[in-house]
Formats: C-alpha cells, sequence, structure tokens
C-alpha cells in the first residue's frame, strides 16, 4: 500500500501581493496580474515584486531619474537649496499621487512608478528649454514624449504597457486609459500650482496677498490648508467611481491659480530675465551639435538625435559644454619653477 501525500503549491511573495490587490483594490483599479504586458516577455521570475513595483524601481534607479535633481522647476539653477528641482517636484507629485491612489483603492504601485517616471524627458532650463527645443525640432518637442522615448529607446526600462501610458498622457490634452494615470495627471497640476506659489514668495516675485481673493477664499490662505482641500476634493468627487475627477467649483478655482500663476510668475519678466540667456545656450548647442552630425547621420536622424543629448542634460552641464564650446580660454602659462625644474634636469643629463 501507498501513502499517496498531497501538497499545497507555497505561494510566493509576488503571488500573495497579487491576491491582495484582488482582495482589497476597488474593482476598476489596474491589477499587476492582468497588465498588459511589456514590449519583450520576461522569462526570470521576481517572486518578492509585482510588475508594477519593477517598473517603479527600474525608474527610480535609472540614470535620467538621477539627473532631475540639477534640473529647473521654474526657477534657474537657483543657489538657494530651498528652491524646487524637477526632481524634488517629481517626489512631491509622487506624493501627493500616491495619497489619492491609496484613498480611492488604487494600485498605489503603478501610481508611483507613473509619477516617477512622468518627467523623466524634461529639458534643462524648465519649460524655457522645451519651449526653444519645440521651436528648433521639425517635428516639434513636448517632454511627455521625450520621457517614454527615454524609457522605450534611450533607458530600454522594457516597462509594462500601463506604465508608459501614464507617463504619456499626465500632460493635459492626453486621455489616460487607467485611473491611476488620471491620479497622476491632477497630482501634477496640483503639485507644481502649490510648489511654485510657495517658491515664487521665498523669491520675492509675489506674496501670498497679491494671489486672488476668491481663491484664497475658496481654498486657504495657508498653503498646506490649500493642498490639502484640492487633494481632499479630488477624493471626495472620486470615490466609488472608476473615473477620477475634481468637482466643477474646485477645479474652476484650480484653473483660475494656474492661470494667475503664468500671468504674474512663468511668463513674468523679472523671473524670466535668465531666459533669454538659456534659450541661447540651447539654441547655440543645438546648431552646433547638428552641424557635426551632419557628416556622420543621415539627415533626417539628427534632429531626434540632438534632441535626446540636450533634453538629457542638466542646467549646469549645458552651461559647462556651452562654456567649452564658446567661451574662449587663455593658454595655461607654465610657473617659473617649471623652467627652474626643466634647467636643473638637463644639468643632470
Amino acid at each position: 500500500m501507498y501513502n499517496i501525500v498531497m501538497t499545497e503549491k507555497i505561494k510566493t511573495v509576488k503571488e500573495g501581493l497579487e491576491d491582495l490587490e484582488f482582495e482589497f483594490l476597488a474593482p476598476y483599479a489596474t491589477k499587476s496580474r492582468e497588465t498588459k504586458g511589456r514590449k519583450r516577455e520576461r522569462f526570470d521570475e521576481y517572486p518578492i515584486r509585482t510588475e508594477f513595483q519593477r517598473d517603479r524601481d527600474k525608474i527610480l534607479h535609472s540614470k535620467s531619474f538621477r539627473r532631475l535633481k540639477h534640473k529647473t522647476q521654474v526657477f534657474l539653477s537657483p543657489y538657494n537649496d530651498h528652491f524646487r528641482t524637477r526632481l524634488t517636484h517629481t517626489l512631491e507629485v509622487s506624493q501627493i499621487a500616491r495619497t489619492i491612489g491609496r484613498a480611492l483603492r488604487l494600485n498605489e504601485d503603478l501610481v508611483e512608478a507613473i509619477s516617477l517616471g512622468h518627467d523623466l524627458g524634461h529639458t534643462p532650463f524648465g519649460h524655457c528649454g522645451e519651449g526653444i527645443l519645440n521651436e528648433l525640432l521639425p517635428t516639434g518637442f513636448y517632454h511627455n514624449i521625450q520621457s517614454v522615448r527615454v524609457v522605450e529607446v534611450l533607458e530600454d526600462m522594457n516597462l509594462c504597457q500601463e506604465t508608459i501610458d501614464g507617463i504619456l498622457t499626465h500632460s493635459w490634452g492626453y486621455k489616460p486609459k487607467t485611473p491611476e494615470a488620471q491620479v497622476v495627471q491632477y497630482a501634477d497640476k496640483i503639485a507644481y500650482i502649490n510648489h511654485d506659489i510657495e517658491d515664487s514668495v521665498r523669491a520675492g516675485v509675489i506674496s501670498e496677498d497679491d494671489l486672488p481673493k476668491d481663491c484664497l477664499n475658496y481654498f486657504s490662505h495657508k498653503q498646506s490648508d490649500r493642498l490639502g482641500k484640492m487633494i481632499t476634493d479630488i477624493i471626495n468627487t472620486s470615490m466609488g467611481k472608476p473615473k477620477v475627477a475634481m468637482s466643477e467649483e474646485g477645479w474652476f478655482y484650480v484653473k483660475k491659480l494656474r492661470e494667475w500663476m503664468f500671468q504674474n510668475v512663468y511668463l513674468d519678466p523679472v523671473t524670466k530675465s535668465e531666459e533669454k540667456k538659456a534659450r541661447n545656450i540651447v539654441k547655440s548647442l543645438y546648431e552646433y551639435y547638428t552641424d557635426k552630425l551632419t557628416a556622420y547621420c543621415d539627415k533626417d536622424e539628427i534632429p531626434a538625435l540632438v534632441a535626446d543629448y540636450i533634453s538629457g542634460m542638466t542646467d549646469q552641464y549645458a552651461i559647462r559644454k556651452y562654456e567649452d564650446l564658446f567661451i574662449p580660454k587663455p593658454l595655461k602659462e607654465g610657473l617659473n619653477e617649471d623652467a627652474l625644474f626643466k634647467r636643473i634636469t638637463d644639468e643632470i643629463h
């Protein structure tokens, strides 16, 4: 007689996390087990991470993510360490988006992956750099499209389709395919409106009292309360619904604040006094590298290659390359000691 012992398969950590998603997340949340997949199928097993966790880690460990720490948010190459950079903006977007996503029982890992990757393709010198590249390239230049190019081509991260869609559609004018991407689209806007106000007050460009009175009365005179009310509005409006949205009244005042910031900060002559120099740096580098590549590449390929290189630069690296290429340097003169040592060695020999 034989004893037949039936053993239940032990689940991996990944499988356990995937089960928890189905148990806890909202029915319309994006489940990692149901991802539409990657461009290239992976055969290696990662038993402790879900697919969207892997995407988040790939982005976090990328070179393009590290470079965000020295790219402009609003104020060019600030010496004050308290001003936001593109990296700190990205982290604030991630925190806001995760707060909203968790409250709505959406996939927080996907939300975080999209948030961390949404600005990887941004240029040096912020929207000024993006603007001049958009003018120079025959096909135009848009940082969200470049961010997708970074993760798909330049660093070839082989991310899930849902993550790539969220990175592409974080800009207005696009329709995200997942509620997680919709969260990031809102989080990006309310993050930069609020932290750009704080930075502008710190820079002395505006004061809190300058902001539209009806917006202050609706949201609050205090920055943390204003941000909190925007986040709470999205959560309350979207709770239990497959589409993420803000209340009509809340969105009205968010748009009004954004328009006011464009007129009084983003396009303000004081804030933008150095942008003419930054535009000249980007334009000069673009023309120089375009000319250099003519002998090596097909003419139609050159604009994208040059844009890849320049958009990946940090502010300081772009300035340094410009100085190396276009600023004359004095000849290096030998020190008097050099002549002395030469004479001594000559006498010895």
